[in-house]
C-alpha cells in the first residue's frame, strides 16, 4: 500500500542504539543514533514497490524509467531550476562572494552547491514512526558522525578533496603501529580500502581531513588507532573502530 493511500494504516519503524552523551551542557546520559545499513538504491526500492504490492507494472521498465527522471531531474537542477519533488524539494546555490558586478564566477572562491529540504508532507509523516531502541551500544570507541562540510552531509556522501569531520568517542589517530589511520573501506571490496593521507584535527573525540577517492560506490569509515585515552601509553596492536552507516562516493 502506498503512503499517499491511506497513511493511517501504515506504521514504520526506525531502529536506534543509544551511545554516551559527549555534549558539553547537554542534559541526559546517552543519545540516540540510527542503526543504519547500506543506501537503498533504485533497483532496490524498484523491488520493493513490486514486493509490496503498490506496482503491477515491468520492473525493467519501472527501474529504467525512474533512471531517466532521476537523470533529467540532475539536467534541470544543473539549469539552475529549484525541484519540488512533493516531499522534498532540491535546489541549487551559490557560494562565496564577488567583488564588483564584473568579476566571473570563481569555482574555488563561489562553490555551487545543491541544497535538500524536506517538505510539509514529509514531515507529516514523523507521526506514524515509531522507535525501537535496541540498547546502549558498545561505546568503548565509536564513530558517531560522518560530515562532508563542503556538501552539508551527515552520515550520507563524501567527494574526494572535499574536507570532512568524524565525530566520536576514543577516535584520535595516534599509535607507532604504521597501520594506524583513517580509512575509507569499499563494502564489496575490503582490501581495496584507501588511507586518509591528509588530516587535520586530530583528537579523542573528532578527526578532520580532505576525502580521498576509492572508485567503489558505497564505503564505509575505519579508524585504526592504539588510542587508548593516553597520549603515551598506547594498545600492543591498533584497534579498529568502523563506521555503523554506509557512505556514498558521490
Amino acid at each position: 500500500m502506498g503512503l499517499t493511500n491511506n497513511i493511517d494504516d501504515v506504521l514504520h519503524k526506525i531502529k536506534v542504539y543509544l551511545y554516551p552523551n559527549y555534549l558539553p551542557k547537554a542534559e541526559g546520559r546517552y543519545i540516540a543514533r540510527t542503526e543504519n545499513e547500506a543506501s537503498l538504491n533504485v533497483s532496490m526500492i524498484c523491488a520493493a514497490m513490486k514486493n509490496r504490492g503498490g506496482y503491477t507494472g515491468s520492473y525493467d521498465n519501472l527501474v529504467e524509467n525512474i533512471r531517466l527522471f532521476l537523470d533529467e531531474c540532475a539536467y534541470q537542477i544543473c539549469d539552475g531550476y529549484a525541484l519540488n519533488l512533493k516531499y522534498y524539494s532540491i535546489h541549487p546555490t551559490i557560494g562565496g562572494t564577488f567583488d564588483s558586478e564584473k568579476e566571473t564566477h570563481d569555482p574555488k572562491k563561489n562553490p555551487i552547491r545543491f541544497k535538500f529540504r524536506t517538505n510539509r508532507k514529509l514531515r507529516s509523516l514523523k507521526e506514524h514512526i515509531t522507535v525501537e531502541i535496541l540498547g546502549v551500544a558498545d561505546a568503548s570507541a565509536f564513530i558517531d558522525q560522518f560530515i562532508d562540510r563542503d556538501e552539508d552531509s551527515v552520515n550520507d556522501l563524501f567527494v574526494k578533496d572535499d574536507m570532512f569531520c568524524i565525530t566520536g568517542a576514543k577516535i584520535k589517530v595516534i599509535g607507532p603501529d604504521p597501520a594506524c589511520g583513517v580509512y575509507f573501506v569499499p563494502v564489496l571490496a575490503p582490501n581495496a580500502a584507501v588511507k586518509v593521507t591528509r588530516l587535520g584535527e586530530n583528537n579523542g573525540s573528532m578527526i578532520t581531513g580532505i576525502a580521498p577517492t576509492t572508485g567503489y560506490e558505497k564505503n564505509k569509515i575505519e579508524i585504526r588507532t592504539q588510542y587508548t585515552g593516553s597520549n603515551v601509553s598506547f594498545l600492543k596492536t591498533p584497534r579498529t573502530i568502523t563506521s555503523s552507516y554506509v557512505l556514498s562516493e558521490a
